[in-house]
């Protein structure tokens, strides 16, 4: 009879934990175009059972929070504005807001105005005490201090990229390489990648030697990820359709030894790359193809290069941003021009997204992140 209890205690040990672990909600946030005063940041529940989301709640972000990130330190997320005028002030601007993980709800702390205009991205130093931004329009990018309580406070620094004839800077993406110790740009309209360190006192950045790294002319370098021991950066390039893949080396220089195209040989017509992510596991490597409107799939080799694994539809129309799950077993679309956000299931052997898809209708998608 004791045992008996003991394994009907057991049970009901493991009953409790499945519930807490399960009922912890995974938190989607996303972010688009929306005018001032619209609630531009919406904040989900996925359900992993139904792979399909919930909306807990909205939230006025300012105008245009097209893209944003998380401080886990601070409690806080930032969202960047794409505007080219902010609050009276010509420029960009950064949106604070509290977030709070186990309402959902997040609540507006502090706006500021960044000079140059047009920031399409946002990201954060490693000591947190940073924030980074790419200013499309403006063509440059911006370094702003955080307060001991993570609040923007004031422009470190601000550098403005000047192209040979004619040519146009359209910064894209600014980010922490994976050791943290140097900052790299992605340049769409120069066609190259900077490289740079942060000086943690001043918030200045330095180029490093050797610290300017060419594309092909017109390929439009977008966004990038690196590999998960960080040898290898893969570059997706969103004017003609390709992923550059570059050795990392100690000193956080690179090196190319790859291009592969994103786009099926059987395709015609004008297709424009967006996002590029990296599978959990670090098997896989996914990109988004606005035009042929697929998320092409490569497996990646011992090597770090890349061979294409398979491709499928996005669920819907120009799909601008995606995101993996925590999990790995899901990745989210965010169809800009169709207006939906279409969640595939991931085959955990081919690592091809499934279909079909649930959807979810949500005006202008341009950023999708999970708060984990």
């Amino acid at each position: 009879m004791k045992k008996f209890l003991l394994f009907l205690n057991i049970l009901f040990l493991i009953a409790l934990l499945s519930v807490s672990c399960n009922g912890q909600p995974v938190r989607l946030i996303t972010g688009g175009y929306a005018k001032a005063g619209e609630k531009g940041l919406k904040i989900f529940d996925l359900n992993y059972d139904e792979g399909a989301i919930k909306l807990i709640s909205e939230t006025d972000a300012g105008p245009n929070p097209t893209y944003f990130c998380f401080s886990k330190k601070h409690g806080n997320i930032y969202a960047a504005n794409e505007v080219m005028s902010f609050n009276g002030v010509k420029g960009g601007g950064i949106t604070t807001l509290d977030y709070n993980s186990e309402s959902g709800n997040a609540v507006k702390l502090n706006q500021l105005a960044v000079p140059n205009g047009g920031p399409c991205f946002i990201s954060l130093s490693e000591s947190e005490n940073f924030l980074f931004l790419a200013n499309y329009s403006g063509g440059s990018v911006v370094v702003v201090r955080l307060s001991d309580k993570g609040i923007p406070v004031g422009v470190t620094d601000s550098i403005i990229y000047r192209g040979e004839e004619g040519a146009v800077s359209h910064a894209h993406m600014i980010s922490s390489g994976p050791t943290g110790n140097r900052v790299y740009v992605a340049d769409l309209g120069l066609d190259r990648i900077v490289i740079y360190t942060l000086n943690n006192e001043t918030g200045k950045l330095n180029q490093i030697k050797n610290g300017i790294v060419k594309l092909a002319k017109g390929s439009g370098p977008r966004h990038f990820v690196f590999s998960k021991d960080g040898t290898k950066l893969y570059v997706i390039c969103e004017l003609n359709s390709t992923v550059s893949v570059f050795n990392v080396s100690s000193g956080g220089e690179l090196s190319p030894i790859q291009t592969i195209t994103t786009l099926s040989d059987s395709f015609k017509g004008d297709s424009f790359c967006a996002d590029i992510h990296m599978a959990k596991d670090g098997k896989f490597l996914y990109g988004s193809n606005r035009g042929e409107n697929t998320i092409v799939t490569f497996r990646i080799k011992s090597d770090g290069t890349l061979i294409l694994a398979g491709r499928a539809s996005c669920g819907g129309n120009w799909p601008r941003n995606f995101v993996i799950d925590p999990s790995g077993k899901f990745i989210l679309v965010g169809n800009q021009r169709s207006g939906n956000i279409s969640i595939f299931r991931i085959d955990e052997k081919t690592g091809i997204p499934l279909e079909p898809a649930t959807s979810y209708r949500i005006a202008d998608p341009a950023c999708l992140k999970f708060f984990n």
